[in-house]
């Protein structure tokens, strides 16, 4: 979404009047807090270097000559190579001076001066130029298409004065475009800049939503790009799926290198496991590791179960292989002998052959009483109680 504080309306600036405080994506691109504006430093001894915001976040330090008094947010009109540009100021005082020393830009006569603060009529001027933008964009990508140029453009910025384009374009191998600036000057009839720049400067030109559901890092507060490795996707146990780690720009996420730090210092003292751990049970093989939990998960060939095994135990493990020795398994050095099963049941089989016998006596008693009663039913059984009588 763009900015409306550089629009007039009845000859008056339009928009929020936050003096580029707003939030709406345009004003706070690239934006940084003067965490010193409420400091009083007297005029004199303030440092007359401005930071002054243009296009898409870029930045640049202009001299106030002129000693104006000037407040983040305003529109101010400074000098430039054979003309002149209109930017909004982003930082004054002494956070400049340190800006400068972090991107090594020495205070010298180098630095361009500030004329003015931008005019209504300026403004409507510079206006007109940033209308013929996107057409001129357009144009160019049909005239590199037709020329067979191996590039890509991106981006067109013209000057204030409508006297100069920078024309950003991005490229993987060298392109030869002197006939391209031949055409496109007199195509559009003013002075042409080629300005080559990476990936990562171009999504952050064009900005954008990360994975992460915020705006780019690039494209909102991000200025220096450092390299990033697929070894700091390895070191955070992340899975090296291109997809999944690559940004808009194709390139490896810059924010692979934020927490990079905290997890080398974590894994200082968990052990590298090159190979199977060496046990009696069998070879334990490293499935993962939970970093910052200490915790070192290992499975056999033979099970699907993984055992979480904590830091100081795999070292032990590891020593004992080094010195030739196995462990029983990954919990215990020697499993250690059990009772059998009978004697710790001793007791309870006496009980249990006690009351088996008692059954078996009250099983015969129960037989010889129901074959007496069968054989005094049918009378062959013995008499008791007296003789037979003839």
């Amino acid at each position: 979404m763009s900015c409306a504080c550089g629009t007039v309306k009845d000859g008056k600036v339009a928009g929020c009047q936050n003096n580029g405080a707003c939030g709406t994506g345009g004003c706070n691109k690239m934006n940084v807090f003067d965490w010193l504006s409420n400091m009083e430093v007297p005029v004199t001894t303030r440092f007359d270097v401005l930071e002054v915001r243009f296009k898409n976040g870029r930045k640049e330090f202009f001299r106030n000559t002129e000693r104006l008094d000037l407040h983040a947010g305003d529109a101010v009109v400074v000098e430039v190579v054979n003309g002149h540009h209109i930017g909004y100021v982003s930082l004054q005082g002494e956070l400049v001076r340190l800006q400068m020393r972090k991107k090594n830009v020495a205070n010298d006569q180098e630095i361009k001066k500030v004329y003015r603060l931008a005019s209504v009529k300026d403004l409507e001027k510079w206006e007109e130029a940033q209308k013929r933008e996107m057409p001129a964009l357009h144009r160019s990508r049909e005239i590199i298409r037709q020329m067979n140029l191996q590039m890509k453009l991106s981006d067109v910025e013209f000057q204030a004065d409508n006297m100069k384009a920078s024309f950003y374009y991005s490229a993987d191998e060298r392109v030869d475009f002197r006939e391209l600036i031949r055409v496109l000057a007199s195509e559009f009839r003013v002075r042409v800049e080629m300005r080559q720049i990476s990936l990562r400067q171009e999504a952050g030109r064009l900005g954008g939503l990360g994975v992460c559901g915020r705006e780019l890092c690039c494209s909102t507060w991000l200025s220096e790009f450092k390299n990033v490795a697929t070894s700091a996707a390895r070191y955070q146990n992340l899975s090296l799926n291109p997809s999944k780690l690559s940004g808009q720009c194709g390139r490896l996420k810059c924010c692979l290198n934020y927490e990079l730090e905290t997890y080398m210092d974590a894994l200082k003292d968990i052990p590298e496991v090159n190979r199977p751990l060496l046990t009696e049970k069998g070879e334990a093989s490293l499935q993962k590791t939970d970093i910052f939990r200490r915790i070192m998960w290992f499975g056999y060939k033979e099970e699907s179960t993984w055992y979480p095994i904590e830091v100081a135990r795999v070292n032990e493990i590891l020593e004992l292989n080094r010195a030739g020795k196995k462990p029983a398994n990954l919990e215990q050095n020697e499993v250690e002998e059990r009772e059998p099963a009978s004697v710790l049941n001793s007791d309870l089989e006496r009980l249990d052959k006690k009351f088996s016998h008692k059954a078996g006596k009250n099983k015969r008693k129960s037989r010889h009483r129901r074959r007496d009663q069968q054989n005094r039913r049918h009378g062959s059984g013995p008499q008791q109680g007296g003789r037979q009588q003839s």
